[in-house]
């Protein structure tokens, strides 16, 4: 698995590589400060998503109103349906 990245485009914060329990921490304190303005996650190159990723990625969300998500990498539809989060990562009812 490639190291996972996180840079700023735009609107976007785009990752790449796997989203997973031990580029967590690194990619958050990376990604604190580009979140200003943020309206989309870009998934296009991530290449796999655990439970750790995702739990990143919903809090990204949950910090910008109406964001949109680009791409579905592996994992990431069950994980969704597991905790029920909707195709915005946040909570559906």
């Amino acid at each position: 698995m490639s190291a996972a990245t996180v840079r700023r485009e735009g609107e976007a914060l785009v990752f790449a590589g796997a989203l997973e329990r031990a580029a967590v921490a690194g990619l958050w304190r990376q990604a604190q400060p580009l979140l200003k303005d943020l309206r989309r996650l870009d998934l296009s190159a991530v290449s796999a998503v655990d439970s750790a990723g995702l739990a990143l990625l919903a809090e990204l969300a949950a910090r910008a109103p109406d964001i949109g998500v680009i791409g579905a990498p592996p994992g990431l539809s069950e994980l969704r349906a597991a905790y029920r989060l909707d195709e915005g990562l946040g909570f559906s009812s």
